[in-house]
C-alpha cells in the first residue's frame, strides 16, 4: 500500500496468531519497526523469524518482542517500561473471552476480561502517549468486535467488555486528538482465526449440528458468504496507522463483509 511507515515504531499485542500476527507482518512490510507482544516466547520467536525472512527488512528497521501476560497489567507495564523503546503506533489486541449466555457467566469472567482488555489497553496507552505527544504523531488502534454495534448471541461477556473498550476508546480519542494522536477501533466480523474455530466447535457441541453446518450458517450471515482472512483486517489496521488516516479519529471500522445490519 506504500503507507510510508518508515521510521515508525509499532507495538503489536497478541501478535503470535490471527489478526495480531497479520497486523505485525503488514506493518513491517510497510516499513515500521515492530515489537511483538504475547505470552508465549517460542511463538514470538517464530513470528519474529517470519518477519525477518519475509518482510524485506530494511537497515533502519529493528524488530523484536516482549513476553508479557495480559492477566497481569502491572507486570505488563513494567515490561514495556523496561524495554526502553518509544512507539508511534499501538495495536491493542488480545484473545476474546469464552462464549456462553450472559446470564450464566460468573462474575470472575467479567473481571478477567476487563483486566485483559480494558485495563491492559489503558496501561499501554499511558505508557506510549508521552512520546506520541512529543512526536505530534500517534496511532492507537483497538481490535475489538462488531458486537459493539450489534451484540452477538452466545458471547455475553465479550459483548459487555467490547462495549466498554469502545467507549473508553472514544473518550480517549476526544482527549488526545489535539496532540496529533488518533484512537480508532477495528471491528472484525467472523475471521478465519483459531478463536473462530473454537467458537464453531463449541456451537457444534452445544447444538448437535456438524461443524460444516455451523460454518455454512456463519458464512451466509455475511453478504460476502465467506469468512474474512486475517490479512484483510490487518490492511485496515495498517491504513489507520498511517499518515493518510490522520483525520480519522474516534470511530469504529467494521471489517465484516457487510454482516452488521446497522450503518
Amino acid at each position: 500500500m506504500d503507507l510510508h511507515l518508515q521510521n515508525k515504531n509499532a507495538l503489536v499485542c497478541g501478535s503470535t496468531q490471527g489478526i495480531g500476527k497479520a497486523s505485525a507482518l503488514i506493518l513491517a512490510k510497510e516499513g515500521a519497526s515492530v515489537t511483538l507482544v504475547a505470552r508465549n516466547e517460542e511463538k514470538l520467536k517464530a513470528v519474529l523469524k517470519e518477519i525477518n525472512e519475509t518482510c524485506d527488512v530494511k537497515e533502519d528497521q529493528r524488530h523484536g518482542y516482549i513476553v508479557a501476560d495480559f492477566s497481569n497489567p502491572e507486570e505488563l507495564k513494567d515490561k514495556i517500561a523496561a524495554s526502553a523503546l518509544n512507539y508511534h503506533i499501538l495495536i491493542n489486541n488480545t484473545g476474546g473471552p469464552a462464549g456462553g449466555p450472559i446470564f450464566n457467566a460468573q462474575v470472575e469472567e467479567f473481571e478477567k476480561a476487563f483486566t485483559q482488555h480494558l485495563k491492559c489497553n489503558h496501561v499501554l496507552t499511558q505508557a506510549v502517549v508521552p512520546f506520541m505527544k512529543n512526536e505530534s504523531y500517534g496511532r492507537i488502534i483497538n481490535i475489538i468486535s462488531t458486537s459493539v454495534k450489534q451484540p452477538l448471541d452466545g458471547l455475553g461477556v465479550s459483548n459487555t467488555i467490547r462495549g466498554a473498550v469502545a467507549n473508553w476508546s472514544k473518550t480517549m480519542a476526544n482527549e488526545l486528538g489535539q496532540f496529533g494522536i488518533t484512537v480508532n477501533n477495528v471491528l472484525p466480523g467472523a475471521t478465519a482465526t483459531g478463536r473462530l474455530k473454537e467458537i464453531i466447535d463449541n456451537k457444534a457441541k452445544k447444538t448437535g449440528k456438524s461443524v460444516e453446518e455451523i460454518t455454512e450458517t456463519m458464512q451466509n450471515a455475511s453478504p460476502a458468504k465467506r469468512f474474512a482472512k486475517p490479512e484483510e483486517v490487518a490492511d485496515a489496521v495498517a491504513f489507520l496507522a498511517s499518515e493518510r488516516a490522520s483525520f480519522i479519529n474516534g470511530i469504529n471500522v467494521p471489517v465484516d463483509g457487510g454482516r452488521t445490519k446497522s450503518l
